[in-house]
């Protein structure tokens, strides 16, 4: 049987984030440190409390992480389609996981 290719992304996506040191977003703990690595689906300005904020969505295959940075209105080279490695504290907003003003790196993409 052929596996729908939306599986097959995620596959890949997964190997790729294992391949580079990441805790799948499956299985994060709240209030606990993690490094996360995927590929940037989204970023938004969202301001926070009158707060300037750069909102993004990480996906790593096994779900999505709500990466915040507060103060930030933009941050060269996060744009939807870069992967990247981040590392913070993991908390909840609004109901989803997230991680606020992360430690960051930018992956080199294939053929960079």
């Amino acid at each position: 049987m052929l596996a729908p290719q939306s599986q097959v992304l995620a596959e890949q996506e997964q190997e790729r984030a294992t391949a580079l040191g990441g805790t799948p977003v499956a299985s994060l703990t709240p209030r606990r440190s993690a490094t996360v690595c995927g590929t940037l689906r989204s970023v938004t300005l969202r301001p926070r409390a009158g707060v300037p904020a750069l909102e993004a969505e990480l996906y790593d295959g096994t779900g999505t992480l709500t990466v915040v940075w507060l103060g930030r209105r933009q941050i060269a080279g996060i744009e939807p389609g870069r992967r990247v490695r981040v590392h913070g504290m993991i908390s909840t907003s609004e109901g989803a996981t997230a991680v606020f003003n992360p430690r960051y790196e930018l992956v080199a993409r294939a053929g960079d």
